[in-house]
Formats: C-alpha cells, structure tokens, sequence
C-alpha cells in the first residue's frame, strides 16, 4: 500500500490542491488588499455602497493583506487562517446588512473561508490530527 504523501516529487495530490487552495485565498486577499493600498478609485465607491467610510479602506487593506501574509508564512499559517476567518465573517455580516444577493456577495465569505480552510488543512499534517475528518 502507497502512501500518497510519498511519490516521487515528495507531495502528494492533497498536498498539492491544497498548495492551490492556499495560492488561491491568498490571492484573493493580497488583491483585495492590494487595490485598497492602492487607493483605486472602485475603493471608494464599494466602500460606499456597503456603508463604510472611505477613511478606512487603507487600514483594510493593511489587514488584508498582513493576514495573507501571516496564512502562507508556514509557522504563523494557523493564526492568519483564525485571522482571515474572522475578516470574513466581518465581510458576509457587512453584506447581510446591505442587503447583498445571497450566492452572490453574502456567502462569498463562507466559499473563501471554506477554500482557506480546505488549503491548509490539505498540506498541513498538524491540523489534520487535530481535525480530523472519520469515516
């Protein structure tokens, strides 16, 4: 019997969708961070519709993209998923609150923090034996 962990590149399948799992969550709030950083004229006017002052899309984008950056540095990857769950979570309740489209904008939030999760739950040995999923 193989172990999937064990090919020949030394990763296994798991490892590697969640290597993209992370990349893609990560993405995503470096993004999101990024164009707030970048003070994008689109900021202002989302910033807008979903009832925040505009004063606080660079601290945001400071946040967003601090997490992001403390999920894909190895040892502090589990404190920045807690981190991008919570920043989530803010998101969807923001969304709620305005009215947003259900699959659209509210649960955007929970496929994210599903994606995040998965990630590194998939390439972290350590989080699976504290997680793990029975059959």
């Amino acid at each position: 019997m193989t172990n999937a962990n064990n090919n020949a590149g030394g990763a296994g399948v798991g490892v590697w969708i969640g290597r993209v799992l992370t990349g893609l969550s990560a993405a995503f709030l470096l993004f999101s961070g990024g164009i707030k950083l970048a003070a994008h004229p689109s900021v202002a006017e989302t910033m807008g519709s979903l009832g925040w002052p505009t004063r606080y899309s660079l601290a945001i984008g400071v946040l967003e993209v601090s997490i992001a950056v403390l999920y894909l540095i190895p040892r502090t990857a589990l404190l920045g998923l807690v981190l991008m769950t919570g920043l989530l979570g803010g998101a969807m309740a923001t969304h709620v609150r305005v009215g947003s489209p259900l699959f659209s904008h509210i649960l955007f939030g929970l496929y994210m923090g599903l994606f995040a999760w998965a990630g590194l739950w998939l390439r972290e040995p350590r989080l699976r034996a504290l997680l793990p999923f029975r059959r």
